[in-house]
């Protein structure tokens, strides 16, 4: 059976992930393959190695044992496709796709070098929707994707990778905690029709009985960029303040400096995942595991 290692990823996948849904998801195929995966390994060893829970899996004692010896096999393995790597010395310039948010307050430029450096290779960064981020990599145009929401395609594998929160923002100090009533306070900039900050925000405010048509709107915009240069711009009225509602990311330095101010509705979060996501002909890339790796690792 170690010569045949997908299947002791499987079965690290659906320990980490504790789920076989999830685990179906991330590695790109079918829950009933992921199944059938596990139920090798456990013919094999002739023991019971996941214990199916109603909250998720849990492993048996045989399951926490295997999985100490097949996390040590995966670090080797991994150390050795990048001696491969560097045996290649394949020059290639990896692309990388990004959404608005993501690209540009996110990602920080610093953060291409060190991938560039993992990687042994050059590496660029095109920031577009989410929607055409999925159609470049179909397209092969991109290598990897990260996106703000998750676009159903069964061609893709995505990784969930940052949870991310919508807030309230404004160039004008505004409670941190707000009521419902208090929204209809505010002179408002609202993203466009269509987009998916919108429909976030949209599921959020119908949940707490709020309605944006009664809401005083000075303005809708097309991305995160126009939203917050739009609000920084905005004459100050702590009467009336301008305000919008943004990834927690795109305003972190500003909220920090006191320029901006961010405020969460009573009794709501308005969250979200970012995903990484790539082509299922890709998952047994060694370039793209080892981009995939090194961000969901923390380095970006």
């Amino acid at each position: 059976m170690l010569k045949d290692f997908v299947k002791l990823e499987t079965f690290l996948t659906v320990a980490r992930e504790r789920s076989f849904s999830k685990a179906s998801a991330k590695l790109g195929i079918s829950q009933p393959a992921v199944t059938q995966q596990i139920k090798f390994i456990e013919k094999y060893l002739d023991a019971k190695i996941i214990e199916r829970k109603k909250n998720g899996i849990k492993l048996t004692s045989e399951g926490d044992e295997l999985y100490k010896i097949a996390s040590k096999l995966e670090k080797s393995i991994h150390s050795a496709e990048k001696d491969i790597l560097r045996i290649i010395n394949k020059k290639i310039t990896f692309h990388l796709g990004a959404s608005f948010t993501i690209g540009n307050y996110v990602i920080p430029g610093r953060c291409l070098n060190t991938i560039g450096h993992a990687i042994h290779n050059d590496i660029t960064l095109s920031i577009r929707s989410s929607e055409e981020i999925i159609e470049a990599l179909k397209d092969r145009k991109f290598d990897v994707g990260l996106i703000e929401s998750y676009i159903q395609d069964d061609t893709m594998i995505y990784r969930e990778w940052l949870e991310d929160e919508l807030v309230v923002f404004s160039n004008t100090p505004i409670p941190k905690v707000l009521k419902t009533e208090d929204l209809y306070d505010f002179k408002w900039i609202c993203r466009e029709e269509g987009s998916h900050t919108k429909m976030i925000v949209t599921d959020v405010f119908e949940e707490i009985g709020v309605s944006c048509s009664n809401f005083d709107v000075l303005s809708e915009v097309n991305n995160t960029t126009a939203v917050l240069q739009t609000i920084k711009r905005s004459k100050k009225d702590e009467g009336a303040p301008v305000v919008s509602i943004i990834s927690k990311h795109a305003i972190a330095d500003e909220v920090q400096n006191g320029e901006l101010y961010e405020a969460r509705i009573r009794g709501y979060r308005m969250s979200r995942h970012f995903y990484i996501v790539y082509s299922k002909e890709n998952k047994h890339n060694a370039y793209v595991d080892n981009v995939v790796d090194f961000i969901m690792s923390g380095h970006c």
